[in-house]
């Protein structure tokens, strides 16, 4: 007598059939269950099916059904986390953030904001407001500073306290540390007007003033 029948050799699936455009991981648990029933009532009873064979396939239905439901639960969480983000994003418009960016937008009725880092302690640090042209426009002393973080803000007005017009300007500095001059980091506040999600990678985007987009994650700090 041969050996104990597999499930493929009892039940061969023919081309035309349904059962030939599915792989092992399409069958349903139903499914799975009336093929090994069947599997054992055909097995030779001279030669019972492997214990090992058997718990094999039991486990092989187990890791592909395990698998399919933590794919399942990690898009309903990923959805869930992507719709917490964009109700907290919602939270932001009309607040300010601080980005990446030395370029910050003038308006009429507000000044510009920028955060300066000081990385340590200066004998005197220096701000610096120019067009996008790169003409400078306005220089301020800030005077001897500690390490740390200030903010600063620019009226609007160049050094012989002319206004000048909405737009977009550059903030820099450079702070005078150890003996020696060196540029520091100057990071602008930027206004939220509105949020959306990315189609391509689902992420929360920020609309800022001025036409600038970021992505949420780019944020440095919420003020």
């Amino acid at each position: 007598m041969q050996g104990t029948p597999s499930i493929s050799e009892l039940f061969p699936a023919p081309a035309s059939s349904a059962m030939a455009t599915n792989d092992a991981s399409e069958l349903g648990q139903e499914d799975f269950m009336e093929l090994m029933v069947a599997q054992l009532e055909n097995q030779d009873p001279t030669k019972p099916m492997d214990n090992f064979e058997f718990l094999s396939q039991i486990a092989q239905f187990g890791t592909v059904n395990g698998i399919q439901g933590l794919q399942d639960s990690f898009t309903d969480m990923t959805s869930r986390m992507q719709a917490s983000q964009v109700v907290g994003a919602a939270s932001l418009v009309g607040s300010k953030v601080l980005t990446e960016t030395n370029v910050g937008v003038l308006d009429p009725e507000n000044a510009l904001e920028a955060t300066v880092k000081v990385p340590g302690d200066s004998a005197g640090v220096q701000l610096y407001v120019q067009d996008l042209a790169g003409r400078l426009l306005h220089t301020r002393e800030l005077g001897s500073l500690p390490s740390g973080e200030y903010k600063v803000q620019w009226d609007g007005t160049d050094n012989s306290g002319n206004p000048l017009p909405p737009g977009a300007y550059r903030v820099s500095a450079e702070a005078t540390i150890g003996g020696q001059t060196q540029a520091v980091s100057v990071y602008t506040h930027a206004l939220v007007e509105s949020v959306n999600v990315d189609p391509s990678t689902q992420g929360v985007q920020l609309n800022l003033a001025g036409g600038e987009q970021v992505s949420l994650s780019s944020v440095k700090a919420f003020l």
